[in-house]
């Protein structure tokens, strides 16, 4: 069901990562500045491949995830506001998980593994504040099957979009989560939305949250301002990015999870313009727990992956609310501008 652009639809109705079976999201919120992370758990493990689209990544593991490597599946992944200092918050989530005897059996020990990857919040609040070992297990002792909150919180927290036109015409960004289920596989995703580019509604193609006119009221449309010649502000690689996790229940192999992962970032091609630049780190694991004890075929679960993407990334700033740092920094949410949703 598409998303009408004038309406955010209930948590319950767009459904959530957590309506994969075997799935666990757990989020840790710092108020101090804001940042935060957030936590997608697989018990039981998962096979899982992944897709870095951006040129500025911040990432941990990724390598392990490669189909021609030796491990199959991993127990979770961590994902973190904090830019690289934020990597420090899979090393909480390794502690909880190791001490709840989950990880790979390599007889002395059984080893937790945790890809993870960042984006850049440090210019929203006090950069000293930041995700840390203790933040990640805190994500993982909050984890539930729960539909996870959304908006401002975990690594949404201190996410901001639309900063072509510098900081101070950006708006705020945050986390969201979708899913759909077909004859009873379900695919979800959960995405931080922290992007240098606009968030559009991927049914009408309009702008929904981005950089704003210089009165600071309206949506500028960065695509559109770009075509016209509109000069964008030079970015710092790396200041941005978009990162997340796309799930299903559906038996699939690494090779197949990779390419989960790669047809994943066309949902974010749909709703994020420009998207995958070179001052964006974007990232998007896939996860595959097989308890659904079958698969519907890789041309309906990349379809589905690519349209909860799409759907989790909207979600993540319909349900982000504005913000006003101590340092006098304005992000409005959504429906902050011009009075409403357009």
């Amino acid at each position: 069901m598409p998303l009408p652009s004038h309406s955010l639809p209930p948590a319950g109705d767009a459904g959530s990562i957590t309506r994969v079976a075997g799935i666990e999201v757990g989020h840790c919120t710092d108020t101090r500045r804001p940042t935060g992370c957030s936590v997608v758990i697989a018990r039981e493990g998962a096979v899982a491949g992944v897709d870095v689209r951006g040129a500025a990544p911040g990432t941990r593991e990724t390598d392990l995830l490669e189909p021609t490597h030796l491990v199959e599946r991993i127990h979770a992944v961590m994902l973190a506001g904090g830019s690289a200092f934020g990597l420090d918050a899979a090393s909480g989530a390794v502690r909880w998980l190791e001490e709840r005897g989950i990880g790979l059996d390599v007889g002395v020990a059984r080893i937790p593994l945790v890809p993870a990857a960042v984006l850049f919040d440090l210019t929203v609040g006090d950069a000293r504040i930041r995700p840390d070992a203790a933040a990640g297990y805190a994500a993982c002792s909050a984890a539930s099957r729960e539909d996870p909150a959304e908006g401002n919180v975990g690594a949404g927290a201190g996410a901001a979009v639309g900063k072509l036109f510098g900081m101070d015409r950006a708006m705020k960004g945050g986390i969201g989560s979708a899913s759909i289920t077909v004859e009873g596989v379900t695919v979800g995703a959960l995405v931080a939305c922290n992007a240098a580019g606009d968030v559009v509604d991927p049914d009408t193609g309009r702008p929904v949250a981005g950089a704003r006119t210089a009165d600071g009221l309206r949506l500028h449309d960065t695509r559109r301002a770009l075509l016209a010649g509109d000069a964008p502000q030079s970015l710092l690689a790396g200041t941005n990015t978009t990162i997340g996790v796309v799930a299903t229940d559906a038996a699939i192999t690494k090779a197949q999870a990779r390419r989960l992962a790669v047809c994943a970032h066309d949902g974010l091609a749909r709703a994020i313009n420009p998207v995958h630049t070179l001052s964006d780190g974007d990232t998007l694991f896939a996860l595959g727990t097989g308890l659904a004890g079958r698969t519907l075929g890789m041309m309906v679960l990349c379809t589905l992956a690519a349209e909860v993407t799409a759907r989790a990334t909207l979600r993540a700033v319909w349900a982000a609310q504005g913000i006003t740092t101590a340092q006098g920094l304005h992000l409005p949410g959504a429906a902050d501008l011009a009075g409403g949703r357009p």
